[in-house]
């Protein structure tokens, strides 16, 4: 039986994890407006979309401008699609801007304009899947969820599982392993979420951990192992340059720059290989983040 399959009796003393990472955390957690006691649920909602695969070094001005402009889901409702799509800037994944978007939406049309408390509900929202609907019951509402982000697994992974890295899609095994770890109390639960999320942003992170630092280096399974290295294939960052998601990026900025709709011949200049430039905006028109008008004309999506 390996960490991974533990089951919850033979898991670690949880306390033991629990105690040392939650204070570590009330001292060395970043100062972030979505934790701050007077960020709402939609606050939270909207760094989470915000957040996924983008650091919070990118994130933030946007997200400040974003709140400051649609403070409520109703207000970001009420403008057009585009315009989200717009403000979302140079943030990256810009589909997430349009989920955003549809999420409000649902919540005026369903909720009254409030981001509902049960998990469920929130699972329902269009572009809310099972991570993101854990996230915000935990932050915003104080729930008992286990929040999986690939900090959270990789502190699990190493802490309890003794490996280096955790799979790279999260499996059944690492639900039920993070489900067995979870405080009983709602709120000692939402704090260990938060908590063991920072710990793998901070020290434990994928390159360059920092065990010194680290509340439960005494007990991590990985660095009592003597730290053995993945015996997968090595992680590798994401090629950019020269791809359909620049020439994508290349494109909408045209877009999001312009005060109406775009000539193609406008678009045209901004990548040189004519063939790659009409696959990357067939992909924004079928995304729904290009709207294709008459006359050869492109613009943001209005509706």
């Amino acid at each position: 039986m390996t960490a991974l399959t533990k089951t919850p009796e033979n898991v670690p003393g949880r306390s033991d994890l629990h105690e040392p990472v939650i204070d570590w955390f009330a001292d060395h957690a970043r100062d972030l407006p979505w934790r701050r006691p007077d960020a709402g649920p939609w606050s939270v909602m909207v760094s989470e979309f915000m957040l996924q695969q983008t650091p919070v070094s990118r994130v933030l001005p946007v997200y400040e401008q974003w709140v400051e402009r649609w403070p409520r889901p109703a207000d970001l409702a009420k403008d057009a699609p585009g315009e989200a799509v717009r403000a979302w800037g140079r943030l990256g994944y810009p589909r997430r801007a349009l989920r955003l978007h549809g999420a409000a939406v649902a919540i005026t049309e369903r909720h009254g304009g409030d981001v509902p408390t049960g998990h469920a509900q929130l699972l329902s929202l269009p572009g809310i899947g099972e991570y993101t609907a854990a996230a915000v019951a935990s932050f915003a509402y104080g729930q008992r969820h286990a929040v999986l982000d690939t900090n959270v697994r990789r502190v699990l992974a190493r802490a309890v599982a003794g490996v280096q890295y955790p799979p790279n899609a999260t499996t059944a095994a690492e639900r039920k392993l993070a489900r067995a770890l979870l405080p009983e109390q709602d709120d000692t639960a939402a704090k260990w979420a938060a908590a063991s999320m920072e710990l793998g942003a901070l020290v434990c992170t994928a390159k360059n951990e920092e065990c010194h630092r680290c509340p439960i280096a005494a007990m991590c399974a990985w660095r009592l192992a003597g730290k053995p290295a993945h015996d997968g294939p090595p992680r590798r960052g994401q090629t950019y340059a020269g791809t359909d998601r620049q020439v994508r990026g290349k494109l909408l900025a045209v877009l999001r720059d312009a005060v109406g709709p775009v000539p193609q011949a406008a678009l045209d200049r901004v990548w040189h290989e004519p063939v790659q430039r009409a696959r990357a905006l067939d992909g924004l028109v079928g995304d729904g983040l290009v709207e294709p008008l008459a006359g050869g004309l492109y613009r943001l999506p209005v509706g």
